[in-house]
């Protein structure tokens, strides 16, 4: 059993959850739902205000789902400050400042231009902390070198810049669920570390 956070989103103030267990069966997925558990959207909001910091986020191959997710949550605007969805070359370009040199020696969806997009984007959303995303959710656009699933998430905050690698194993929709929630891990991880 994949133990996932279900997203679902509230009003008033009432801060409910559901944990999601899923298993694949002969149909399909079967889902059992458990009420009253945080989701990671609702801890990153709960360490964003303890500690007063702000987020950010420039998107590719997620195409808004970091932020559709961090939105999800009552009174985001007051430690969310917004994204780039940089989803062609010449925006991450253009608009985030990604150097052209950069994607065209290392590819744009590898390491250093998701750090580039985080460190950017941290300058241009004027934001503690940012983060990014580039990758290939599929079902097209794989190379030998660079399979269907292969993400990079960046992460920039004032003690550096830095990128993890993940690679997928879902539909397209799942390898960009599995991204997002990857780079709202490393948030919620980095924001837990901070003293």
């Amino acid at each position: 059993m994949e133990p996932r956070n279900n997203r679902k989103s509230v009003s008033d103030g009432e801060k409910e959850s559901r944990l999601i267990y899923r298993k694949e069966g002969k149909r399909g997925w079967v889902t059992s739902h458990f009420t009253n558990m945080p989701t990671l959207e609702q801890d990153i909001e709960n360490l964003l205000h303890a500690r007063g910091l702000t987020l950010g986020a420039v998107e590719s191959a997620t195409g808004g789902l970091i932020s559709h997710l961090i939105t999800n949550v009552p009174g985001s605007s007051g430690y969310y400050k917004g994204s780039v969805i940089s989803y062609a070359n010449e925006v991450k370009i253009g608009v985030v400042g990604v150097k052209e040199e950069t994607i065209r020696k290392y590819g744009a969806v590898s390491a250093r231009v998701a750090e580039e997009m985080a460190e950017l984007g941290r300058k241009l959303l004027e934001v503690d902390i940012c983060v990014s995303d580039t990758g290939i959710a599929g079902p097209g656009g794989a190379t030998p070198e660079k399979p269907v699933g292969l993400f990079y998430i960046g992460l920039a905050h004032k003690d550096g810049t830095f990128s993890r690698k993940h690679i997928f194993k879902g539909t397209r929709e799942q390898n960009k669920r599995s991204a997002a929630e990857s780079a709202l891990g490393w948030v919620k991880e980095y924001l837990l570390g901070i003293d």
